[in-house]
């Protein structure tokens, strides 16, 4: 007969928003021990009866407010001594959204005082092994923006050449050169030139761009290189 046993996984979701000129991360204040007041990543048990993804969802809304959130599997972290009160296995998620406003953050749980976006360059001690989560997170996207069009999850579905070169800045915490990133992205065929130029501004109108899904699926997935300045 085989030994009975039980196991405890939990759900640490790391999201990634573009604000400000900033990349930022959504954390969570912690109002329950242990680690009491202290910022985390959104993250808690799954229950029983619960599938992992549907768990994801579930911890997700409960901690922040947000819903049709597309969340990726990325790491799975167990050590034995990562949580004080006994071994807890979590399946890490990650994904990359528009922050269209700041006060769409709503805890819907008591084990959360408040949700905020915090800049990736500021963040703060975590609880648990939630810093070392967020690292893990924040080079898997690094990696993942060389080969792959998540930089534009972060955009308005309208955008210039600056503000998407400003988000592989931040991603890539590095300058990039601005001719070679403009020839770079343009000669990829996946941006859309629209009719269009920004208003009210000081400087020169910027035409607005749209990033071609269709065609980037159908034709081909380029990997994105850029030099430094």
């Amino acid at each position: 007969m085989l030994p009975k046993f039980e196991s405890i996984f939990s759900i640490d979701c790391v999201i990634f928003g573009f604000d400000e000129g900033a990349l930022k991360v959504l954390l969570i204040q912690r109002n329950d021990p242990p680690f009491e007041n202290w910022w985390a990543l959104p993250g808690y048990f799954v229950e029983k009866n619960e599938g992992i993804q549907e768990a994801a969802e579930r911890i997700l809304f409960n901690f922040t407010g947000l819903t049709d959130i597309f969340l990726e599997q990325f790491y799975t972290f167990g050590d034995v001594d990562r949580h004080p009160q006994g071994r807890v296995i979590t399946v890490a998620y990650y994904a990359m959204i528009r922050i269209s406003s700041k006060d769409n953050l709503h805890p819907n749980t008591p084990f959360v005082k408040k949700a905020f976006w915090c800049p990736v360059n500021e963040i703060p001690a975590l609880a648990f092994d939630h810093s070392l989560i967020f690292e893990k997170s924040l080079q898997r996207i690094r990696r993942k923006i060389s080969y792959d069009p998540i930089a534009f999850e972060l955009l308005p579905e309208k955008f210039t050449l600056t503000q998407l070169q400003n988000v592989y800045e931040a991603i890539l915490n590095k300058k990039l050169d601005k001719r070679n990133f403009r020839k770079k992205m343009l000669s990829n065929g996946i941006l859309k030139e629209l009719d269009e130029k920004q208003h009210g501004v000081a400087f020169r109108a910027a035409t607005f761009y749209k990033f071609d899904r269709r065609t980037y699926n159908k034709l081909f997935k380029k990997e994105l290189t850029f030099s430094k300045e």
